[in-house]
């Protein structure tokens, strides 16, 4: 029985989730069942999802396979990169150090601010006419 262990994460950021699952493999990133690439096509969202994997040095040696939700884009990739992390802190506890003082691990906690009634958006207000 060749039956891989997996490793599961969550990883949140502003109004995006994602379930992480990460195994021993080649490096394949596997994003809603779609490739990483397609997925993510913004340069600097896929640097941001590598991160805890490179500096783990893992490049090439995990597969990673992630449902994400909620949110946008960038939100996603934020929460993969802190779902990421905690699977790989459950894979190997010794990489904790190292990934926390990356701040990989910390929750980013600053959510979009509400829209209040009588403005356009949160704080904007409607153009001042003054006749």
């Amino acid at each position: 029985m060749s039956e891989k262990i997996q490793y599961i994460a969550t990883g949140r950021r502003k109004n995006s989730t994602a379930r992480v699952r990460i195994m021993v493999g080649d490096g394949k990133v596997v994003v809603n069942s779609r490739p990483f690439a397609e997925y993510f096509p913004r340069e600097s969202n896929r640097l941001i999802i590598m991160q805890p994997i490179e500096l783990a040095k893992l490049t090439g040696k995990i597969d990673v396979y992630i449902n994400a939700s909620g949110g946008g884009l960038s939100g996603q990739a934020g929460a993969v990169r802190h779902g990421i992390a905690r699977a790989l802190v459950k894979m190997d506890e010794k990489l904790k150090a190292d990934i926390k003082k990356a701040g990989f691990l910390m929750r980013d906690s600053r959510m979009r601010e509400r829209k209040k009634y009588g403005r356009k958006r949160a704080r904007r207000r409607f153009q001042f006419t003054k006749r």
